[in-house]
This record gives C-alpha cells, sequence and structure tokens, in this order.
C-alpha cells in the first residue's frame, strides 16, 4: 500500500514518499488509539460494575444489620445500629463514584470509537488521492514511451498530473492539520481522564475513610459490661413469657415499624437481603457462582463497550 512505486512501476517523487510515509503513520497511531481506548473503556465499565455490585451487597447487609439489631441488648442494639447508618452512608458515597466514574471516566473513553472511525475515513480519502497520482504518474511514462514525439498528449497528460498532485497535497495537508488537533486533544484527554479517575477515587476513600472512623467509634463504644448485666437479668426474671418471647415481639415490632428505615436501597438491587451464613463450604460454592456469572458479564461490557472496527 505504501510502497516508493505507482502501480505500474514508475518511481513516485519525493513529495510522493512523503505524504506515504505520513498516511502510514496515521494510519498506525489511530489504529493504537483505537485499539488501547477501547480496551480501557471496557475495563474500566467492568471496574464500575464491580463498585456498583459492591454498593448492592453493602446496602443488603445494612439492613441485615439494622434488622438482628433489633434483637439485641439495649448497648449493642444501638451501636449496631450506629454502624449501619455509617456503613448506609459510605453506599451513598458509593453510589456517587459510580456515577462519576461513568461520566468522566467511561464515556470520554467511549466516545474515542466514533472519533477513531472518522479518522480512518479521511486516511482512506488521502490514500486515495495518492493512488489518483499514481496512477497519473505511471500513465505520463507509458505515453513518453510510446509516444515521445506528440508533446500535445505529453503536456496533457503532465497537465493532467500536475492536477491530481495538486489535489493530493491539498488533501494531505488537510488531514495534517485534522490529525494535529486529533493528537492534541487525546493528549488532554488522557491527562483529563485518568486525572479524573483519581480524583474521583480520592474523594470516595477520604470520605469513606472518615465515615468508618466514625463506625467504628460507635462499634467499640458499646458497653459489654452493662449489657451484660442486661443479659443475666432477662435469663433470671421470672416471667410466665420467656425471654426469646419476648426478643420475638421486639423482633416483629421492629421489622414493622423500621423497614422503611432502608429506603436507601437502590431500585436496581435486590430485593430481598441475603441468606444467613450456612456451612462455608455451601459460602464458597456460592461465591464461585458469583465470580463465574460477573466473568460472563464482565465479557459482555467489554463487548458492548469496545468500538467496532470497520
Amino acid at each position: 500500500m505504501f510502497s516508493g512505486h505507482s502501480e505500474a512501476g514508475a518511481p513516485k517523487s519525493q513529495e510522493a514518499r512523503k505524504r506515504d510515509n505520513q498516511n502510514k503513520y496515521i494510519q498506525s497511531t489511530v489504529a493504537n488509539v483505537e485499539k488501547y481506548f477501547g480496551e480501557f473503556c471496557g475495563l474500566f465499565a467492568a471496574y464500575v460494575r464491580k463498585t456498583a455490585r459492591l454498593r448492592d451487597k453493602s446496602d443488603l447487609l445494612v439492613k441485615e444489620i439494622r434488622t438482628y439489631a433489633e434483637t439485641e441488648t439495649p448497648n449493642v442494639k444501638s451501636g449496631l445500629v450506629n454502624f449501619a447508618d455509617q456503613l448506609a452512608t459510605v453506599q451513598d458515597y458509593r453510589q456517587a463514584q459510580v456515577e462519576r466514574l461513568e461520566a468522566k471516566v467511561i464515556e470520554p473513553f467511549k466516545k474515542y470509537g466514533n472519533i477513531t472511525k472518522l479518522k480512518r475515513e479521511e486516511l482512506k480519502v488521502s490514500l486515495a488521492a495518492g493512488k489518483r497520482e499514481a496512477k497519473q504518474t505511471a500513465q505520463v511514462e507509458r505515453i513518453r514511451q510510446r509516444n515521445p514525439s506528440d508533446r500535445q498528449i505529453i503536456t496533457q497528460a503532465e497537465s493532467d498530473l500536475q492536477r491530481v498532485t495538486v489535489d493530493a497535497t491539498r488533501i494531505a495537508r488537510q488531514l495534517e492539520e485534522t490529525m494535529d488537533d486529533f493528537e492534541k486533544h487525546k493528549i488532554k484527554d488522557i491527562k483529563k481522564i485518568f486525572g479524573d479517575f483519581i480524583t474521583i477515587e480520592m474523594a470516595f476513600h477520604a470520605k469513606a475513610l472518615e465515615v468508618y472512623t466514625t463506625a467504628y467509634q460507635h462499634v467499640q463504644n458499646i458497653d459489654e459490661d452493662e449489657d451484660m448485666e442486661a443479659y443475666r437479668s432477662s435469663l433470671h426474671f421470672e416471667t410466665t413469657q420467656p425471654r426469646l418471647s419476648l426478643v420475638s415481639a421486639n423482633f416483629l415490632k421492629s421489622t414493622n415499624g423500621n423497614n422503611s428505615s432502608i429506603s436507601m436501597l437502590r431500585s436496581s438491587k435486590e430485593n430481598t437481603p441475603g441468606s444467613t451464613c450456612k456451612l462455608q463450604l455451601d459460602d464458597e460454592e456460592e461465591e464461585d457462582d458469583d465470580g463465574i456469572e460477573e466473568e460472563e458479564e464482565d465479557e459482555e461490557e467489554e463487548e458492548e463497550y469496545v468500538p467496532k472496527n470497520t
């Protein structure tokens, strides 16, 4: 495609060879961006999807902790409720993290599918102009060899060659200018996209660290001695209603009155919490199944985001 001779074997001019080398470099540049930006888009999409899944599971964990807290002694209940509130706050920050990553990382990479497609079309125009020039150069050489004394035909052929050469030069110059803009915007986008990714992650983790610190304090502030006294009092309290019945009544009351507190569960998530822990073997099998499903979803998501070659 980028040889130093025309189709008929006539040597190309220095300017024509220069344009061929330029087109070859542009083609390599566009293909490289198309390949790697498409891969970045798919991998960041998988990263965001995993983050969203973590948010969903954390919301279910918050709901389960709150439900369990209602069955516990006063200090444990208070500590767990406050802990769950802080964990829910972290998920609000995680939701914001997901939305920002989608808008500021995935979408900018995704748009390069159309950008590189446009550049390949512009490159095709330049390549076609180069082929016309090479064809006309070969035509002039044939006329000179077959009719060396016919100046009129030779002059007309040379005039046509000059016209297509000017056209090829103009198209090559336009492509060079548009590629200059393409490269400039690409570098700026790389700086901005990866910079935004880091700032989004830093903002989330800074907020999460602050909230987790508060959550830790709530758990550590549980008064063990006071709750042990409450437990022993309940254990030895002589009444016609066993402690288990009291706890059950308290549990039913709390679930009826406090289920609305988990309204932060978003519509995209599961509606029921996960079952309580069983045997370790069951958990490992469940995790393996989830891993297989997530890998399949990742592959589908990456195919959706990677720009298609035309």
